[in-house]
């Protein structure tokens, strides 16, 4: 068996260790913070030195990864860039509920988003921003864990928790004092959540900001919500029921 060559799968075919590993040096790219070196790829993906180094290189000249100014780290490039943006382009729910979203934001006047399940993330897929200055967007391609927002409250809670246990981690990290941290407290939000037929983050993603969501059904199945996030300086309770039905209403055009 040769180092491309991996294990035999359920298929019949083998997998080829050399797209694995441009697969995983990719991801880690677009998770990293900042700029990543050589000893880091090393370090955390577990690539011999040589390999990473040539495999860095390849995807330098063909740019899908850049070097930052020292020429020590490494970044996604622009072609990350194009393929990311060419998926958003041509997905089918994208494009039913970009001109819904656009109403709901003339509407509104607040940030509005778009997100997917990805494993235990959600993933953001189309946001328009708020007309005011006092704003928090998440650019599409962001990851969030699905426990601490509601976009993924609303999509988790349509799920039996047998399924939710199995794809959430070991531990639930949190990203505020109010992000929820046990499996059994989590349990009890979804099963309110499925009750109510929207959630609301409160607080738990980012601190100072709310967000209420509603899930998205298409062939029978929740993959992807619709939210609206506001400063709690601006929320009052007439404004939380008005964005709600809002919410409500454009979720029924985008189902169709």
């Amino acid at each position: 068996m040769g180092e491309t060559d991996g294990p035999l799968d359920a298929g019949g075919v083998r997998s080829v260790k050399s797209a694995e590993r441009t697969i995983a040096l990719l991801e880690y790219l677009s998770a990293a913070e900042s700029s990543c070196s050589l000893r880091d790829v090393t370090r955390d993906l577990g690539i011999p030195r040589a390999s990473a180094y040539a495999l860095l290189i390849t995807l330098l000249r063909t740019g899908w990864v850049d070097q930052d100014g020292g020429g020590a780290g490494f970044r996604l490039g622009i072609r990350a860039l194009r393929a990311g943006a060419s998926y958003v382009e041509h997905d089918d729910v994208v494009r039913r509920a970009q001109p819904v979203m656009n109403e709901l934001s003339a509407l509104l006047g607040e940030t509005i988003h778009l997100a997917r399940l990805d494993g235990h993330e959600i993933v953001y897929l189309a946001s328009l921003p708020s007309r005011h200055s006092l704003a928090v967007l998440s650019k599409p391609g962001r990851r969030l864990p699905c426990w601490a927002t509601g976009l993924g409250k609303a999509i988790l809670a349509h799920r039996p928790w047998e399924q939710v246990d199995a794809l959430l981690p070991g531990t639930l990290t949190a990203r505020t004092g109010n992000t929820i941290t046990t499996r059994p407290r989590l349990r009890e939000e979804l099963a309110a959540v499925a009750r109510r037929g929207s959630s609301v983050d409160e607080q738990e993603s980012t601190l100072g900001l709310r967000c209420f969501a509603v899930p998205l059904r298409f062939d029978g199945a929740v993959n992807e919500a619709l939210s609206c996030s506001i400063p709690i300086v601006r929320l009052d309770p007439p404004r939380e029921t008005a964005i709600l039905d809002a919410l409500r209403d454009a979720r029924r055009k985008i189902e169709g």
